[in-house]
C-alpha cells in the first residue's frame, strides 16, 4: 500500500499582507504577490514593527534589509527567492496616495460563515476541510427560514442530509452553539491566530476589524 504523500508547503507568495491607506488606518489584505506589485511600481511603502517601533522602506531598502537579516531567519518568515536576491515578505504596507477610509461592511458568504464556525460541524462537533462542509439554513427555507447571520451554520455532508428539510428539534439534533453575527471579520481573527500575522494587532483597532480580505 502505498505512503500518503504529505502535500508539499504553501508558496511563500501565497501570504496574507495588511493594506494601510496614506493615513496608517487598515483598509483590506491582500497576498504577498498583489503586496511586491504595488511596492515596485511605488505604489506603496513597506511598514516593519519591530521593538515598538516601525520604519518605512522602499522596495530597494527593504529588499537592503532583507539581505542583512537573511542570515537571521526566524520559523514565521516567508522568503521569496528571486533570480538574483531574496526578499523577505512583509507583513504591513502602506499605500502611498490612497486616503479612503476602510469598508466597514461585512460580507454575508460561506467563506466567513465557514470561519466563523472554525469549520467545525455546527451538529456532531467535528472539524472538516471545505470541501467537505456545506451551508445549512437552522430554520428551513421550505418553512420560512431566512439567509442571516442568526441561521445559517456550517454542516459536514452528513448531518446535513441527516437533518434534511427538518428543523433541528425535529431531526433529534442539538446545534453546538447559537449562530450570532461575528463582531469582528472572522477570516482576519483566523489570521491573527497565526503567529506571522501577530504585527497586525499594533493596526488593527477593535473599530476597524471589519476590513475586506482580498486572496
Amino acid at each position: 500500500m502505498a505512503e500518503a504523500v504529505a502535500p508539499p508547503p504553501p508558496s511563500p507568495l501565497a501570504a496574507s499582507v495588511l493594506v494601510l491607506n496614506r493615513l496608517y488606518l487598515a483598509v483590506h489584505i491582500v497576498g504577498a504577490r498583489r503586496a511586491f506589485a504595488l511596492l515596485c511600481r511605488e505604489l506603496a511603502e513597506v511598514i516593519h514593527f519591530q521593538k515598538g517601533m516601525f520604519a518605512n522602506y522602499t522596495f530597494d531598502t527593504w529588499r537592503e534589509a532583507s539581505q542583512l537579516s537573511a542570515p537571521f531567519k526566524q520559523p514565521h518568515d516567508d522568503w521569496v527567492r528571486a533570480v538574483n536576491f531574496e526578499i523577505r515578505v512583509p507583513r504591513v504596507i502602506r499605500l502611498l496616495t490612497y486616503d479612503r477610509l476602510p469598508r466597514q461592511h461585512l460580507h454575508l458568504n460561506r467563506r466567513n460563515i465557514m470561519a466563523r464556525d472554525g469549520h467545525l460541524c455546527q451538529y456532531c462537533g467535528r472539524h472538516f476541510q471545505i470541501h467537505q462542509l456545506s451551508l445549512d439554513h437552522v430554520l428551513p427555507r421550505s418553512r420560512g427560514g431566512t439567509t442571516t447571520w442568526e441561521n445559517v451554520v456550517c454542516a459536514c455532508l452528513s448531518c446535513n442530509v441527516k437533518k434534511g428539510g427538518r428543523t433541528p428539534h425535529e431531526a433529534k439534533m442539538k446545534l453546538i452553539r447559537r449562530p450570532t453575527k461575528p463582531q469582528r471579520n472572522p477570516l482576519i481573527l483566523t489570521r491573527l491566530n497565526n503567529p506571522k500575522y501577530e504585527c497586525w494587532r499594533t493596526w488593527l483597532d477593535g473599530a476597524y476589524w471589519e476590513i475586506g480580505a482580498r486572496d
